[in-house]
């Protein structure tokens, strides 16, 4: 059950951008294709898993990028096309041709997307009659449904809006994900697709795009397991009266950067088994890097992720994990840890003013704070991450049953 994450009710539409989803039978009972119209004139601009068995829609998505401005994203729940070979990538440009032969586009202004099992063929059969059906419901107002649609083993729909002011003109972003589990991003994360009707050039809607992705998508962990398939895209419309540069960036910046931050949460929220929905703060570090080094060797830890589980104030768990993360002349006796608002190493030393009492009342919390100063520098960095449940390996252990 989701920690403290409900589905949107409404997303605001974005202009420029048309929506729409059909149940094609590729999974389960239940919508699993979208297919989202991009005005002409927009720019669009993506991130990709670094993952080197990377899926045969993401191979074909980042050579669509470089080769054409695209027209249409297609996506498909329930199956990843990922470790599927030649097949695979036939599949893959089979369904991009469907879907420029329907729209009167090119293929390569198709960006194609898949999430699901991986290494079973994509059922190419299924998506021609669909994409005839589902290119007949396209509208603006449409994001909710879409984000039902991309689920998978998530149990709460994602979506964010959030409007901003620039010149006395109105800005809309608007975003959506899926993800629960198989997360460890090393780009963005699963699934993820934001808009905007500003204009902004693509050379500065990638630099956007980059930053916000480092503090957002690059900063949560479910599983430490990077997916096959992780995409995240962002499209400027330029359908607004609002022209996006250089100059006036901040504000914008600021904004895209709480949408995906929300986004990203979202996903933790709703881990796989999740019931605590943890922050980890690593502050005095030397540099982002290291401190991200500490905060994941702390979240991956599996003794620290079942003691929150457990909601078990054993915190020798997390310090022992600080001691063994990747550091190089880690000075323990600077090191202070704190749990919530209370203190249990300072300076290297337990807390004087520690009580069991304490470390229960916070770990019995559905939210956790770890804070964690090194004293070694100015550098900190925050990740977000969840607990190990049986519910966890009882999803994952079924996933394909």
């Amino acid at each position: 059950m989701a920690v403290n994450l409900s589905p949107p009710e409404h997303l605001l539409p974005i202009a420029g951008i048309k929506l729409s989803s059909i149940a094609a039978g590729i999974y389960k009972d239940r919508k699993d294709i979208v297919l989202m119209e991009i005005a002409e004139g927009s720019q669009t601009v993506g991130v990709f898993t670094k993952n080197a068995f990377c899926a045969a829609p993401v191979t074909l998505c980042k050579s669509h990028l470089m080769e054409a401005s695209p027209r249409y994203l297609l996506i498909n729940a329930g199956n990843a096309n990922a470790g599927t070979g030649s097949k695979g990538m036939q599949a893959a440009q089979e369904t991009c041709q469907f879907v420029a032969d329907a729209m009167g586009c090119d293929a390569n202004q198709v960006l194609p997307f898949s999430t699901g099992v991986i290494g079973q063929q994509l059922p190419v059969e299924l998506f021609q009659p669909a994409i005839a059906k589902v290119k007949t419901g396209l509208v603006e107002d449409n994001w909710v449904d879409a984000a039902n649609s991309i689920m998978t083993t998530d149990t709460v729909a994602k979506g964010v809006s959030k409007q901003l002011e620039i010149n006395g003109e109105r800005v809309t972003i608007t975003g959506i994900t899926k993800g629960s589990g198989m997360i460890k991003p090393d780009m963005a994360t699963m699934l993820a697709y934001v808009a905007t009707d500003a204009a902004i050039k693509k050379s500065l809607l990638q630099k956007m795009l980059t930053e916000a992705t480092e503090t957002s998508f690059n900063s949560i962990t479910v599983d430490s397991d990077t997916s096959t398939n992780d995409s995240l895209v962002l499209i400027a419309t330029g359908q607004s009266a609002v022209t996006i540069d250089e100059a006036n960036c901040a504000n914008f910046q600021k904004v895209l950067n709480d949408v995906c931050q929300l986004l990203a949460q979202a996903i933790i929220r709703d881990a796989e088994g999740v019931t605590k929905f943890v922050t980890i703060d690593v502050i005095d570090a030397l540099t982002v890097a290291e401190a991200k080094e500490v905060a994941y060797t702390v979240a991956h830890s599996p003794l620290v992720k079942t003691a929150l589980f457990a909601s078990d104030p054993n915190w020798g768990r997390i310090l022992a994990a600080v001691g063994r993360s990747n550091v190089d002349a880690l000075d323990v006796s600077k090191i202070s840890l704190w749990l919530g608002d209370t203190m249990l190493l300072e300076s290297g030393e337990p807390a004087a003013s520690y009580t069991e009492e304490q470390g229960q009342q916070e770990m019995n919390k559905d939210e956790i704070n770890i804070r964690i100063y090194l004293d070694r520098g100015e550098a900190l960095a925050r990740i977000w991450t969840s607990d190990l449940s049986y519910d966890y390996v009882k999803i994952n252990a079924e996933y394909r049953s």
